[in-house]
């Protein structure tokens, strides 16, 4: 139904209009007292002097002195009895490495690995995993992963691992394991030299955790017991390593990561073709105990991944995630400030992209930077980073320093305080850049709220940005409350964005707003049956536009149930009611020459969504997740999924896709927007691989293929051949194509 907003809703009692009083509600919470935990578990790490032969074998006499661990909690499908299947540990280290091997025992040898490529999924395959807090501030870790065919993955773990944001999979370091499957064990070892770490001198002890998944029983385990409520990756409930000998200083070898690339590509549209041939690259060498240095020249991102294509039917800017390596060690020191919803003040993609005349994002060249980031000690971080962004006459972009630099102070159990300043400045002055242009810069604290026992966790910050003639105001600040039990979960959210804030380098999809959160939860844990557990949520959002004088302009309303199924998959049915107050005109299907919706207008409508995901480990796996209901002054229908098929262990097929079809009145445009993604990711090996995605979009009018081969040739050193191909859907006119030889090489000296 269509109306314009009734004086009751609109004259809803205002928030206090200034920051002052969102930063007051969040003092409110400083004083909540951190819950301590028992005593953790412990394992002692015993020295040898010899190095060890890993080849999942564990025949070597000094395996026999390490002192076993095992006895692993279940973590799925209860969390209240040991494993079923026993999983030991024994770890050994020497003044160069740690050595870790594991016995995982299982009922036969059907194991369930979909794929040889390095960073598997933990949801799809068998695996061991070990995480190391090195500095034992329950907030950053190193993990490390191997399935029974011997596959590794390594991630950093950020923001205490209490959420998937802090999970990065896109970090890789050189370290070696192998694997032997048996028909009732697989035996794992791995190789992590201390290099590869960054850890206090003479550290004795580190915070330890060693989990698994076996899905041939169903069952997810843990060494240091984790409430099911949380997840297993969460750093509050984790052991330690206890080592025999004190660790001598860490020692970060010198690493030089040249490339050389060679491309030819052709824009249909301009109709025109060249070819390039490139040669840059990185470094990293040590800078201190616990920093690293991180160099680039030139450097060339061909190689990244493609971004998944997406339907967009909201008014606001959807964020990507970072791929590109430079930008992965340490990552959480400069993006995670803020709110990733409403105010990130350093989003790192922004970096290597411009806006043309037009408005539009285009690629503008890195020139180079460095990167200084890493651990003072074991309370204080530092990050300093700074990169030069090329000039692009023709465009009329600027060449831009970009700059920020973030300190970081661990308080109490698992709680920070951290500050940074970020600065984007134009190098020179330049007759086309608009003088208001010339800079920006971005200053701010945040304080983040971990709980021992995590069951309390929040974010209070505040942000203001300055720009020439522009420095009054310009505020973002935050206060957000957590409390999460095995049985209840209560958030309290307040969030305002001055109309002048402004971070270039950052991810701010809405200005001019104060939003108020609400969501309350109950999670019902029965004994036996289909569910394993199931859960009730009530959100209520309401965002104001201050500069409209505290206008009500949204609000969203939901109800959510959700269950998770013995055989692990899932089910959600949701049903939302939205009040949406357009200030300018909209065109939700974003149609060329399309009859915009009036601003100045209140729509109310509604609808409900179902979703299901199926059990990850079958050889045939899917999600599909419908939409239904009012859509502005019209209605919506909305399917999207995927299926996948796996090959274990050599290839996964995938389809995905999704349909929209919007109904609104006349003179307002229909639409039916087709979005369709197969892709196929083959191992030959687990040094060779080979991935196609294949995405045609009509909102975007775009069919595209990314196809990349990879040859690991050696620890970390790749060859990559990657082809693009690009047209316009409507005809299939060609738009652009290229492809690329690109060799990187990781020389340690």
């Amino acid at each position: 139904m269509n109306r314009p907003a009734p004086t009751s809703i609109t004259n809803l009692p205002r928030p206090v209009p200034t920051v002052r009083a969102a930063l007051l509600i969040g003092n409110l919470f400083l004083a909540i007292p951190l819950i301590a935990q028992d005593g953790p578990r412990t394992v002692t790490a015993t020295y040898v002097s010899g190095d060890i032969t890993v080849d999942g074998v564990m025949d070597e006499t000094a395996w026999e002195t390490a002192h076993p661990t095992g006895n692993f909690w279940q973590f799925f499908p209860v969390d209240t009895v040991r494993a079923a299947y026993p999983t030991e540990i024994r770890i050994l280290y020497n003044d160069l490495t740690l050595y870790v091997g594991v016995r995982a025992e299982v009922p036969d040898d059907e194991y369930v690995v979909s794929t040889l490529r390095r960073d598997f999924s933990g949801i799809s395959n068998d695996n061991v995993t070990l995480m190391f807090d090195t500095y034992s501030d329950a907030t950053n870790a190193y993990l490390f992963g191997v399935t029974p065919y011997g596959v590794q993955r390594d991630v950093l773990i950020s923001g205490g691992g209490s959420d998937r944001t802090g999970f990065n999979t896109t970090w890789d370091e050189t370290w070696h394991a192998e694997a032997r499957r048996h028909p009732t064990h697989y035996i794992v070892e791995f190789a992590i030299p201390f290099s590869a770490l960054s850890y206090p001198a003479g550290s004795t002890r580190w915070r330890f955790q060693g989990y698994r998944w076996d899905f041939q029983t169903n069952e997810r385990s843990v060494w240091s017991h984790v409430p099911q409520n949380q997840l297993q990756t969460n750093l509050a409930f984790i052991g330690e390593i206890v080592f025999e000998r004190p660790l001598g200083a860490p020692t970060t070898p010198i690493a030089v990561i040249p490339y050389v690339n060679g491309s030819t590509e052709r824009d249909y549209m301009l109709s025109d073709s060249k070819a390039d041939f490139a040669v840059g690259g990185d470094a990293k060498l040590a800078a201190g105990q616990g920093l690293t240095l991180d160099l680039t020249v030139n450097p060339d991102f061909s190689n990244v991944e493609a971004d998944d294509f997406i339907t967009n039917l909201t008014r606001f800017e959807v964020i990507r995630p970072e791929k590109r390596q430079f930008f992965i060690d340490n990552s959480d020191l400069f993006g995670n400030f803020g709110s990733p919803r409403d105010d990130i003040p350093f989003f790192s993609r922004r970096i290597g992209l411009a806006r043309d005349t037009t408005g539009l994002f285009v690629e503008n060249r890195v020139l180079g930077g460095a990167r200084l980031s890493g651990n003072l000690d074991e309370n204080w971080r530092l990050g300093v980073l700074n990169l030069q962004t090329a000039a692009n006459r023709s465009l009329q972009i600027p060449s831009n320093n970009n700059m920020m630099v973030a300190l970081q102070r661990r308080v109490f159990a698992r709680s920070n305080v951290g500050a940074f300043f970020i600065n984007r400045q134009a190098f020179s002055d330049y007759d086309y850049l608009d003088p208001t242009n010339e800079y920006n810069r971005v200053v701010g604290i945040d304080y983040n709220l971990a709980s021992g026992d995590n069951v309390w966790t929040g974010t209070f910050y505040l942000h203001k940005s300055f720009q020439p003639d522009d420095n009054t105001g310009n505020y973002s600040a935050q206060t957000i409350i957590r409390y999460n039990t095995r049985r209840y979960s209560f958030t309290s959210d307040f969030v305002y964005v001055n109309e002048d804030y402004q971070s270039d380098l950052g991810f701010v999809p809405r200005r001019d707003l104060f939003k108020s959160g609400k969501a309350v939860s109950r999670t019902f844990w029965p004994e036996g049956g289909l569910i394993n557990n199931h859960n009730l949520r009530i959100l209520a959002l309401h965002f104001w536009r201050p500069s409209l004088e505290y206008k009500l302009t949204d609000h969203q309303y939901r109800a959510t149930w959700s269950a998770v199924f013995a055989d692990q998959s899932m089910f959600e049915l949701e049903y939302i009611n939205y009040f949406i107050f357009l200030t300018r005109p909209f065109d939700p299907t974003r149609s060329v020459g399309g009859v915009p919706l009036p601003g100045n207008t209140g729509y109310y409508f509604n609808d409900l969504t179902a979703t299901y995901t199926s059990d990850s480990s079958d050889d045939l796996y899917f999600n599909v997740e419908t939409t239904a209901g009012e859509f502005f002054n019209g209605h919506r229908v909305s399917v999207n999924g995927q299926v996948n098929l796996n090959v274990q262990p050599w290839a996964v097929f995938s389809l995905g896709g999704a349909y929209d079809r919007i109904r609104l009145p006349s003179p307002y445009n229909d639409a039916d927007l087709w979005l369709v993604s197969p892709e196929f990711d083959m191992t030959f090996s687990k040094s060779l691989f080979w991935s196609t995605l294949v995405q045609y979009s009509t909102q975007l009018e775009n069919f595209g293929v990314n196809s990349r081969l990879q040859w690991r040739f050696a620890p970390l050193s790749d060859l990559f051949l990657v082809y693009n191909d690009s047209y316009l859907s409507n005809g299939f006119v060609p738009r652009f194509r290229s492809i690329t030889l690109k060799v990187t090489y990781w020389l340690s000296l």
